[in-house]
């Protein structure tokens, strides 16, 4: 982007983009959270949005009065660019974050409204090929300007036609896209610049801890040494005014010395439990991540008893159609005997009575 742009609001979220072949998943365009920026060009009286990723321009989407800022959840949000034909997503790290942003993309999608139409106001009034003034209708197609340096949109029917399909197919981009998936990969990353901010926390407390104890390791041995002198002065038991004045002295600097030493202590074992609360938090979270692991392998053993437990019920009920079919088939045979019986016994009952 140019010098002569200005930037007006700045945040940090986790990029996305639509994905181009399946319109339907988000692609991250960076393993960490990036800057994303607001910026107003003044000469060309335009506003975009621009975050940049090493020497790439990851976003570079200039804000019209048609496009809309979608909230998908909490900390979610996505708006479609019709220039660049995608649909962008931004993961933030807190609602809020996301709330200031969406309130800034109102704000300057509203600026750029009136900008537009300052423009168009501008060019009807001072382009003397128009040669009409304000009462007089135009037959002829709409005209409108995106600003000073762009070209002129003639805009008939079927280009309103042509925009409104745009639309509906930006509309259906949006809702196919796979929110749930963008809120556990924003949270994973999340994760992920939370535990890199702790080893950065733990690697810093280390080396304060190290420096405290060579500093106290050096109080001690100046403490040892004048703890010796003052036995040597004490030891050679002179009187004189000049020898109290200097053990006094002594004393006091050891009293500040000791006192210091002891300040050092105190600070040493405060960083020293900071450093073990960080190191509960990382236990937390990794005790966490696994009872989720826990919990999808118990998820799968249950869905595989479960199919075990359906193609059981289905082999259950088809066994118990063919012992159906084999009884009924069994219950016929028997009525046929008992008929032929019946013929026999009536056949027996008229010769006896002959």
């Amino acid at each position: 982007f140019s010098c002569r742009e200005q930037p007006i609001f700045s945040t940090r979220a986790h990029v996305f983009q639509i994905d181009p072949a399946t319109k339907r998943n988000w692609i991250p365009a960076s393993k960490h959270a990036l800057t994303v920026s607001y910026f107003y060009d003044a000469t060309r009286n335009v506003y975009r949005i621009i975050s940049v990723g090493g020497t790439k321009a990851i976003i570079n989407s200039t804000i019209t009065p048609n496009m809309t800022f979608t909230k998908t959840s909490q900390k979610f949000g996505q708006w479609a660019d019709s220039r660049a034909n995608t649909v962008y997503g931004l993961g933030f790290a807190s609602e809020q974050h996301l709330s200031q942003f969406a309130e800034k993309f109102q704000e300057v999608k509203e600026a750029a409204r009136l900008a537009r139409e300052k423009s168009q106001d501008k060019t009807e009034l001072t382009n003397p090929a128009l040669n009409i003034t304000s009462h007089q209708v135009l037959p002829s197609p709409i005209i409108s300007s995106n600003g000073p340096g762009e070209d002129k949109l003639f805009r008939s029917q079927s280009a309103d036609v042509e925009i409104t399909t745009e639309k509906e197919r930006l509309k259906k981009m949006l809702s196919e896209g796979s929110v749930s998936e963008v809120q556990w990969e924003a949270e994973f990353f999340s994760l992920q610049d939370n535990n890199n901010k702790l080893v950065a926390a733990l690697h810093e407390a280390n080396a304060n801890v190290d420096q405290w104890k060579k500093q106290l390791a050096a109080y001690q041995e100046e403490t040892e040494s004048l703890r010796q002198r003052v036995a040597e002065l004490e030891s050679q038991g002179a009187h004189d005014s000049s020898s109290e004045n200097n053990k006094e002295e002594l004393n006091q600097t050891l009293e500040e010395l000791e006192l210091l030493i002891k300040a050092k202590d105190e600070e040493i074992q405060m960083l020293k439990s900071q450093k073990c609360s960080r190191w509960e938090a990382e236990g937390e979270r990794e005790e966490t991540l696994q009872k989720l692991q826990e919990l999808e392998a118990r998820n799968a053993e249950l869905e595989r008893r479960l199919h075990l437990a359906e193609q059981t019920l289905a082999e259950t009920l088809a066994e118990r159609e063919k012992i159906q079919n084999e009884v009924t088939k069994v219950a016929e045979i028997m009525d046929v005997k008992i008929f032929e019986l019946s013929e026999i016994r009536q056949g027996l009952a008229k010769l006896v009575e002959s």
